[in-house]
């Protein structure tokens, strides 16, 4: 019902994805190398889409994980969203040392969310919650003369694999491991509550006025072993199973349903929502964008899309370590025809594929190459060169507590200890 981007890549964790998302600039200058540490958080000097959208007239919601930041004055109203009904950490109930980590306790079952700046305890499942929560606000904002921009970002599939029995059930006889039939459980409820979503739209009349945006993180996890559509590596990867997504578009009456094999990035999804609305970048924005807008591919899937070059780095080098000692851990470069990878830490490992001819990078052509080899791994030089100004995060000092713990407490009480 959409246009599917079939070449559209992200990162291969999810905070990392999510600021690039939201800033239309590689996640590394955003501060962002890990997804804990610290490291998480979205740098203060970066504008936000959700800061543009506002600008431009929008009413802007989140629901879900945020994982940029759970320090107060990094939370999602101090980035343009008007409307916040998060959970902490980078999981639910997931917690580290410093300022990454969700409520006490906090489960799938039930989630206790922060609902603009205050706790609230819920009742169902959580990726049942965030779209009900979405659900409810855009009914409450929709025809009050503002456009909305509504981001859902689900909890699930992610470890720990806590289901719902009943989606559990789908799959226990169709796959060996129990593991699997968790994960598939947990993508199957996402798919209901979208369709969901989009028959409510259907039943307001904004169907045609919406466009819904479908996508994922990172490569696959504990589905991998069942089908990984033939990709190499998985999530914390370089290769094109830990960054390879999902990309639909769906806007009935203005988008017509189509593939588009364009070489397309999360860097993309700023310049390209903020050209739809309306939204004019200064000029430190438009600096900040790296990405493309995807229009003219959205309006005409074959139009020309000159090669590109894309870099991708796992990061998530240890507390205190030189970036530079790291350089080559798990790092690519990728234009449409290529994809240069290297898997370790030796300086000038690199392997080189052939995507087109061999998309499961089964066979290194770096020997039949050397050009190709020397032209990127130049341009990846050139481009690690230019990060250390934005590494704003390596040496941050974190918080004795982590602050959804401490605000929690605030609001229920700290427990007495025995």
């Amino acid at each position: 019902e959409g246009v599917r981007f079939t070449d559209f890549h992200v990162s291969p964790t999810c905070s990392p994805t999510r600021s690039a998302l939201l800033t239309g600039r590689h996640e590394f200058k955003n501060g962002v190398t890990h997804t804990i540490l610290e490291r998480e958080r979205l740098s203060p000097k970066a504008v936000t889409l959700a800061q543009v959208l506002k600008a431009a007239g929008y009413t802007t919601g989140i629901f879900g994980k945020w994982h940029l930041g759970d320090e107060p004055d990094r939370w999602p109203d101090k980035r343009g969203f008007d409307e916040v009904y998060i959970h902490g950490c980078g999981g639910i109930g997931q917690s580290y040392p410093g300022s990454c980590g969700d409520v006490p306790g906090n489960s799938y079952f039930g989630p206790t969310v922060l609902h603009n700046g205050t706790f609230e305890k819920t009742t169902d499942y959580c990726t049942d919650v965030f779209f009900a929560g979405a659900t409810k606000w855009i009914e409450s904002v929709k025809g009050k003369g503002k456009p909305f921009y509504c981001t859902i970002t689900t909890n699930a599939p992610h470890a720990p694999l806590n289901v719902r029995p009943e989606d559990e059930a789908r799959y226990k006889d169709l796959v060996k491991q129990p593991n699997v039939a968790k994960f598939f459980g947990m993508i199957a409820n996402i798919d209901d509550n979208v369709g969901k979503l989009l028959g409510k739209l259907k039943e307001w009349g904004l169907e045609k006025d919406t466009l819904v945006i479908f996508m994922n993180d990172n490569g696959g996890t504990a589905g991998v072993p069942v089908f990984n559509a033939g990709m190499r590596g998985s999530k914390v990867t370089p290769w094109l199973g830990g960054t390879r997504a999902s990309s639909f578009w769906r806007w009935p009456g203005t988008l017509a349903p189509a593939d588009c094999d364009r070489l397309a990035a999360h860097v993309d999804f700023f310049p390209t929502l903020a050209e739809l609305a309306g939204a004019k970048l200064g000029d430190e924005v438009a600096k900040q964008v790296e990405g493309r807008s995807l229009v003219p591919l959205l309006q005409n899937p074959k139009a020309e899309w000159a090669d590109r070059t894309l870099f991708t780095h796992v990061g998530r080098w240890p507390k205190g370590a030189k970036p530079d000692d790291h350089k080559f851990a798990g790092c690519s470069v990728r234009t449409k025809p290529w994809h240069l990878v290297s898997a370790g830490k030796a300086k000038g490992a690199w392997e080189l594929f052939d995507v087109a001819a061999d998309p499961g990078e089964q066979t290194n052509v770096a020997d039949k190459h050397p050009d190709v080899v020397k032209k990127l791994a130049a341009e990846y030089d050139a481009w690690w060169a230019s990060l250390p100004p934005y590494l704003v995060n390596e040496d941050a000092v974190p918080p004795k507590e982590n602050p959804f713990k401490e605000l929690y407490w605030k609001q229920f009480g700290k427990p007495k200890k025995e």
